[in-house]
């Protein structure tokens, strides 16, 4: 791939574009906004000025609902000799693409299973997809050059091919991503007319439910807009299981003991079988989940002690598989949670130990 056209140039069509500049493809940028476009240019990401003739491949990252339009006004004017989308729902905009009579020889569906909070070109990256997933949905119908060039586009990008049909992976996106966007944010909406005080107890649990509730709700519109049945069936199931909790709670505040022991019956059910699910979420690099130990340490909120502490680290000879920060309220100061392989954890405390970080238990 030489030359490739990225319409539309919110996080996803300029992470792109960057990616495919960093490693040499000559990308043209359109935007119904030519000012998000320019902005897009100005970052790196290629030229805003339209291509002299057909280019490699368009890759279109529009709302999935303008996906099907933009694809058949860009084979009307032979703006390349493939194209594709990145839209988060694939089934539907394919058969918009077939009502509206387009060659799906040259059309393949795809979506790259990464993102951020932040939308538009300036929170884009050229490092947004390496080592995410990134599902394609060809057919027997994709001509086999343009599934070459998907794939191309796949490796320039770092990400990891996944194949899926088009509607498996409508179902799929609804429960690992969809669902939990709206959960995210119906949790986070319990924090909005709640009093003061207890807003200020938040800890790291509810940071870690609320992240995603900060995204952009006209985007998340475009994306449940055009996958609202599969997550309204995930919904319906999460509700059944939320109207069992909440009578178990409301048995664990009965006086009659049978009544407790169906509560206590009831939330522990719910809780294994959070625990099993939990289980089956991929560990680092996509492999199978791994049980890490946490080393909880005491750290300064002051230029240099994460770069400290990460160093003494790595003179005790222990890899940090990951990491958590939580702040302490109205100090200076905080809980950094070193996750390691447990036969690490005997070494690296006593390490932090002698160079005199304060271990929690």
């Amino acid at each position: 791939m030489r030359t490739a056209v990225v319409i539309g140039t919110g996080l996803i069509g300029t992470s792109a574009a960057l990616a495919l500049s960093g490693r040499g493809v000559h990308v043209h940028l359109v935007d119904h906004d030519p000012a998000q476009a320019r902005t897009a240019a100005a970052l790196g990401a290629g030229t805003h000025e339209a291509p002299e003739g057909p280019v490699d491949l368009a890759v279109v990252a529009v709302p999935p609902a303008h996906v099907a339009t933009t694809i058949a006004d860009a084979q009307r004017r032979r703006v390349a000799r493939g194209y594709l989308d990145v839209a988060s729902v694939k089934g539907g905009p394919r058969r918009e693409l077939e009502a509206l009579g387009c060659d799906l020889r040259q059309y393949l569906g795809t979506h790259p299973m990464s993102g951020r909070e932040r939308s538009g070109p300036l929170a884009a990256t050229a490092d947004l997809f390496e080592g995410r997933p990134w599902v394609l949905t060809p057919t027997r119908d994709t001509d086999t050059e343009v599934l070459n060039l998907a794939l191309e586009l796949v490796a320039l990008c770092r990400a990891v091919p996944v194949v899926m049909d088009a509607d498996a992976h409508d179902r799929a996106v609804a429960l690992v991503s969809h669902t939990p966007q709206l959960l995210s944010s119906m949790v986070a909406a319990r924090l909005q007319g709640a009093d003061e005080t207890a807003v200020r107890l938040c800890g790291q649990g509810i940071r870690d439910v609320t992240r995603i509730a900060a995204s952009d709700p006209a985007m998340w519109i475009d994306i449940l807009s055009a996958n609202p049945g599969p997550v309204a069936d995930v919904l319906a199931a999460v509700a059944a299981d939320l109207d069992e909790t909440v009578q178990a709670l409301r048995a664990l505040q009965s006086a009659d003991e049978d009544k407790r022991r169906d509560g206590v019956t009831g939330i522990e059910d719910v809780l294994r079988r959070g625990n099993a699910g939990r289980e089956r979420v991929p560990g680092k690099h996509g492999a199978a989940p791994a049980v890490y130990e946490v080393v909880t340490v005491l750290i300064g909120d002051q230029p240099g002690e994460l770069a400290r502490i990460f160093a003494d680290a790595g003179r005790a000879g222990v890899n940090i598989e990951d990491v958590r920060i939580e702040h302490a309220t109205g100090q200076q100061a905080g809980l950094i949670q070193l996750m390691v392989e447990p036969r690490a954890v005997p070494s690296l405390t006593d390490a932090l130990r002698e160079r005199g970080w304060s271990i929690r238990q």
